[in-house]
């Protein structure tokens, strides 16, 4: 087996103890996106809910582009029939061009993904396996696919694929579900709802409004496209059991929590139960976070979950789930139990204690420090901007939350994590990766009605880190799907699952990251694609991205 790789030299403060910290490099870098959500006194549910960002390479130049959905104009009220107008630059989605240096350039014209519609969130996948990473783009209104035409522009190919859907689309992923080689779409549909059902909601005495409770309103089906091979999808929602499970769904996530092989599909869910869609290995799904004990908290209650993620926090094997709530419910982690059921360990990790007046959007397991323990960071805010006239204790605008993990106990570390985390924001959408291949990961922030963030990690600890970038042939290309087993040289075990899915309407960079601590080499590296193809690499030297094809070289 031969592994492919580029050699990346660390970069930041001085080799030397303690945790890296994160500096605030937005204006810096040339990224002057403002999310323009439109806010008005009809407290239209959607203005307080968009956007997501995706960390993407979308001309192959082995650097991370971003990519940020915006809002649109709407009117104060929405007359009837009128939809929401994009036409104006304020409101477009824009992608900006990595250079290299540490600054980014705004090529949203050039690509041609200004967009259409209410933006919401962001999927990115190479669902023809060409090697460039497409877009899907989902809206309030008909959703975008975005075919990369590999010279750095992009067509709207929704209408041939089939994949426009409608109603009020939040997360999506790509996923190739069957395992033909092929990405397929899911996705996570929140509320039954439009401008003419804006019912009026708040103290009409006191004289505020506010945004209405999603109980309001009824659930919605999820959406699931079958990628045929050649360019087009077909909707299978109901016939691959999905569609059979109506949600209020905002953040998507998957792995194999029960290991056999075939990728699952986490939802979370705006104050219903969570949902986990099981995958049988023939087409179909039954959704069983009941049965399993995700579905609820330890009190037996739903949460307002949103940002979401599946990763393997611990170390064992077998990958948990993550979804945040809104204050005074607590985030809520989800400890597997070998693929046979979930463990509400919110309490016993401290999550549950150090997120009590917190609310959370945006979110992902990372090893932040690389540390060989993933860490917890989340984008936090009320949904409800006028929340201090009925709840005082809880804010509007929340600082960032960093939490670091040592051996499956969670600390919170973000009063010495830098600057960014003083700032009190509107968080929404939250993506991580390598923005400047130093070997830390970034982090990108799409805040609600306000500028997004970039934040560089500073490293600078002296730990040790690999980064597994695969490249599927008899599976799809992106790899996503594959699980990756990964044993340092002093005998630790950690364990990765490819995709770009997680957070809150946002895509993460599709390469895995390991942080292997003071171990200089891997002693081994396993993946297992979804082909069922495994591939061995022994003596893996740290510090750099392996490329890996499947079947090698």
């Amino acid at each position: 087996m031969l592994a492919r790789g580029l050699a990346v030299p660390l970069s930041g403060k001085p080799d030397g103890p303690g945790l890296p910290t994160f500096r605030d490099v937005t204006a810096r870098c040339g990224v002057s996106f403002r999310n323009a959500a439109s806010h008005t006194s009809q407290k239209y549910l959607v203005e307080t809910m968009t956007g997501g960002v995706a960390m993407l390479d979308y001309n192959g130049d082995g650097l991370l582009d971003l990519f940020f959905v915006n809002g649109a104009a709407l009117e104060d009220p929405m007359p009837a029939g009128r939809t929401p107008d994009k036409s104006a630059p304020r409101y477009w989605n824009r992608l900006y061009r990595n250079n290299g240096d540490g600054t980014f350039t705004d090529v949203t014209e050039a690509a041609g993904v200004r967009g259409h519609s209410y933006g919401m969130g962001v999927a990115v996948g190479d669902y023809n396996n060409d090697g460039r990473a497409d877009l899907y783009v989902t809206n309030f209104g008909r959703n975008i696919l975005y075919r990369n035409n590999g010279d750095g522009t992009f067509t709207d190919v929704t209408e041939k694929a089939g994949v426009a859907g409608g109603g009020w689309s939040a997360g999506a992923c790509f996923v190739d579900y069957d395992r033909d080689g092929f990405l397929d779409l899911v996705v996570a549909r929140y509320l039954d709802w439009d401008f003419s059902r804006n019912i009026y909601c708040g103290e009409r005495r006191a004289g505020y409004r506010a945004y209405c409770h999603p109980d309001q309103f009824p659930a919605i089906t999820h959406l699931v496209y079958h990628n045929n091979g050649d360019g087009t999808f077909t909707d299978v929602s109901k016939r691959c059991g999905i569609g059979a499970a109506p949600g209020k769904g905002l953040g998507i996530a998957i792995n194999d929590f029960d290991g056999d092989g075939w990728p699952d599909v986490a939802v979370a869910n705006d104050s219903m139960p969570q949902q986990l869609f099981r995958n049988h290995g023939d087409g179909t799904f039954t959704e069983t976070a009941l049965t399993l004990g995700l579905a609820y908290d330890d009190d037996g209650k739903t949460f307002a979950g949103m940002g979401i993620d599946f990763g393997d926090y611990d170390n064992d094997g077998w990958p948990d789930v993550f979804v945040n709530a809104l204050a005074n419910q607590r985030y809520a982690v989800f400890h597997n139990q070998k693929g046979q059921a979930f463990e509400y360990a919110s309490g016993p990790t401290g999550v549950g204690g150090l997120s009590i007046l917190h609310s959370g959007w945006g979110a992902g397991f990372l090893d932040y420090d690389n540390d060989g323990w993933k860490d917890l960071f989340v984008g936090q805010g009320h949904v409800m901007d006028n929340i201090e006239l009925t709840q005082p204790a809880v804010r509007y605008l929340e600082p960032l939350l960093l939490l670091h993990n040592t051996g499956g106990k969670f600390a919170n570390v973000s009063g010495q994590s830098g600057a960014p985390f003083r700032v009190p924001l509107a968080a929404r959408g939250v993506a991580f990766g390598d923005l400047n291949n130093d070997g830390f990961l970034d982090v990108a922030i799409n805040c609600n009605d306000g500028p997004a963030l970039v934040l560089f990690n500073e490293g600078g600890n002296g730990n040790h880190w690999l980064s597994v970038n695969p490249v599927g042939a008899k599976s799809n290309r992106d790899g996503i799907g594959a699980r990756i087993k990964l044993v340092g040289a002093s005998g630790r075990t950690q364990y990765g699952y490819v995709s770009t899915a997680g957070s809150y309407l946002s895509a993460n960079d599709r390469k895995v990251h390991f942080g292997l601590g003071k171990d200089a080499q891997a002693r081994l590296l396993e993946i297992r694609w979804p082909s069922g193809t495994v591939q061995r690499l022994e003596n893996v030297a740290a510090d750099r991205t392996v490329t890996v094809r499947e079947g090698g070289p």
